[in-house]
């Protein structure tokens, strides 16, 4: 089935080359996919728009990533299951690259929204594409743990973005995250593609990457749409919490400055620990689920001491959106629940898709925020946000089927 796992002790199988190679995909993909939100304000700045335009115009170049993302998830997805693990990883990461690159040379906005949306096709499929790999070629006991690696180790990205732009201007940041792209597509050629996949590409007849497929059956479908439900917490706490954290900053009568980019690192430092921890705390649970609702119940906390806590200082506000960030650390628990949720032939579709539709989910959650402000005020207009999202997420995570223990080796009829 796999590659030569028996002989390999645990240490062995988490340092394997497929594992290093998706953490370190991963760091690239999340440097490239945050920074736009790092150098939104001074990059539109140098551009000419004041404030007014900047929040506007940021916010629409925010959804065009997004959209970029959700497209790009299903033919990342489908490409994944029909073509195999290892052609999304290198078309993915060229995609995203050379768009990166272009953004470093961008002097408009409607060329900036259109690179971000080429790049956010890009950034799609690495995430999904490696934990399908690292979920197929280790061993049960260690799924949660590794898919915990690659994400711990992938979030630092954020960090890294966020000092790469306080050393360098925000066009030498772009350059910088296409350049790390391309090295890590010379990395790529020694991965070997997932044992299971191998097999699958010898049965001819079996339908592989029918995107369409997980809703044409009722029970997939509910399964898929609670994979989805489960990841969107972890989006309002980046897309609306931490990118907006200037205005809750103005709204909360902080007299210092907020700065967006500094509250991401923040954010994504506690997301990379959590993420870390929750593949531990899964294994010692032995239950996905349990894992995640109690990471959900403390987004709820941390989410509601940010809006309501009375925060008066840049520095307690940036210390919330740590802990913040460590309560969704379930966004690789989240992504492999969606990877064991379904069969081989379906699962790089699923597990690709399913976190860029919570990604996408945010041009909704940007809309409704920005809709509901002049009525309701910028704290209750991002509470409203936050409680469709954790009703949602609570509702799926009780009910979508435990998966911890789940032999993969399955295909969807």
């Amino acid at each position: 089935m796999t590659k030569d796992l028996s002989p390999k002790t645990n240490l062995q199988h988490l340092l394997s080359i497929p594992v290093i190679v998706a953490a370190l995909g991963y760091f690239v993909d999340i440097y490239d996919l945050l920074l736009f939100g790092i150098v939104r304000i001074p990059s539109l700045k140098e551009l000419g728009l004041d404030e007014e335009q900047r929040s506007i115009i940021g916010k629409d170049i925010l959804n065009w990533q997004m959209g970029g993302l959700l497209i790009g998830g299903i033919l990342w997805g489908v490409l994944g299951d029909k073509k195999g693990r290892l052609s999304v990883l290198f078309g993915s990461i060229l995609t995203y690259s050379l768009a990166n690159i272009a953004c470093g040379f961008v002097q408009d906005p409607t060329t900036y929204s259109l690179l971000r949306f080429i790049a956010g096709i890009g950034l799609a499929g690495e995430l999904g594409a490696g934990i399908t790999l690292v979920s197929e070629i280790l061993p049960k006991e260690l799924r949660a743990i590794g898919s915990s690696l690659v994400a711990g180790i992938g979030l630092f990205g954020a960090v890294v973005a966020y000092f790469t732009v306080q050393l360098f201007d925000w066009r030498n940041a772009f350059f910088i995250g296409g350049g790390l792209g391309i090295v890590l597509l010379i990395l790529r050629i020694s991965v070997f593609e997932s044992g299971m996949f191998e097999n699958l590409k010898h049965h001819k007849h079996i339908e592989k990457g029918n995107f369409f497929a997980l809703f044409t059956n009722t029970d997939r479908l509910k399964r898929y749409l609670k994979c989805i439900g489960i990841g969107l917490p972890t989006w309002f706490v980046i897309g609306i919490l931490a990118t907006f954290s200037n205005e809750f900053g103005k709204a909360l009568g902080i007299a210092e400055e907020i700065v967006p980019g500094k509250a991401i690192m923040f954010c994504y430092i506690g997301l990379a620990v959590g993420d870390l921890a929750s593949g531990f705390i899964s294994q010692w649970l032995q239950s996905r689920k349990k894992a995640v609702l109690g990471l959900i119940i403390l987004t709820i906390i941390f989410s509601g001491i940010f809006l309501y806590g009375q925060i008066k200082s840049a520095e307690i506000l940036y210390i919330v959106c740590l802990l913040a960030g460590f309560s969704i650390g379930y966004w690789a628990m989240f992504v492999t629940i969606g990877a064991e949720q379904f069969g081989t032939n379906l699962r790089a579709t699923a597990a690709t898709t399913v976190p860029n539709m919570v990604r996408g989910t945010v041009i909704l959650m940007t809309s409704l925020f920005n809709y509901l402000k002049p009525g309701l005020h910028t704290i209750n207009a991002g509470a409203v946000v936050g409680l469709i999202c954790f009703v949602l997420a609570i509702y799926s995570i009780l009910t979508i089927p435990e998966t911890h223990g789940k032999d993969l080796d399955y295909l969807e009829k």
